[in-house]
């Protein structure tokens, strides 16, 4: 039975991560949070969940290459040089990190994929979010996601075709952009919806998330699948074969 580490253990989605583990039956290694000891966790995990935060990344890459155990990272707010980490430890063990854990919005992600592909640029995109008040970055790891998709589906790089935090003047719309507004309150788990517009129809495709508990789900079904796998960087749709 897999061994399952969880770095950031006293927070929401590491407590979401036990208690699913817990009902499905999975062993649970132990948990960290701020200043624990992950080397310890790793030599006692068969693989690692990280929901902890960016600055705690480096060095909790460090001690699953040490151990040699996989990774799924589920932090979110990740910038370049977190992904060059990940890129560096995926040399040496397998990485899974995603923007959502979720196996709902990781189909949605394909389903944007597909029809950012089909629809022309005379569609344009917007994603729009909302999340609890309490969620401190903007716009979410799922948005930059769907963004993501809808990227690779037109053949373009969302970091030059992106518009946020539209306020006053902004000028008319630029066509091939990839819009984002997020929206913060109550204690919304997650809401997203991707909107494709055209002069005479839309399109929306979304997906609500009522609990935590739907991310921890598809944690433990990553880590369990991440398990046997060889040194790399792997994704969310890899895991449901997509």
């Amino acid at each position: 039975m897999t061994k399952i580490g969880i770095i950031g253990s006293q927070g929401r989605m590491g407590q979401a991560i036990a208690a699913a583990a817990e009902a499905a039956g999975v062993e649970v290694a132990g948990g960290v949070d701020k200043d624990g000891d992950v080397a310890a966790l790793a030599a006692k995990a068969d693989v690692l969940i990280d929901f902890s935060s960016p600055g705690a990344l480096e060095g909790n890459l460090d001690a699953a290459m040490a151990a040699g155990v996989p990774v799924v990272i589920g932090t979110t707010g990740l910038e370049e040089r977190h992904h060059w980490l990940i890129d560096s430890a995926a040399q040496v063990i397998p990485v899974l990190q995603t923007g959502n854990t979720s196996l709902g919005v990781t189909l949605l992600a394909h389903l944007v994929r597909e029809a950012a592909n089909r629809l022309g640029e005379d569609w344009d995109i917007e994603i729009v979010e909302t999340h609890h008040r309490m969620k401190v970055d903007a716009p979410s790891g799922t948005s930059l996601l769907l963004g993501e998709a809808a990227a690779e589906g037109r053949g373009i790089a969302l970091a030059d075709n992106s518009e946020r935090g539209r306020d006053g003047i902004t000028g008319k719309r630029e066509s091939g952009t990839i819009g984002f507004a997020a929206l913060r309150g109550g204690t919304v788990a997650g809401d997203h919806a991707v909107m494709f517009l055209s002069d005479s129809e839309r399109l929306t495709l979304s997906h609500m998330a009522e609990n935590r508990t739907i991310f921890a789900k598809g944690a433990l079904r990553a880590a369990e699948w991440l398990q046997s796998k060889t040194a790399g960087r792997y994704t969310m749709p890899e895991v449901l074969g997509l």
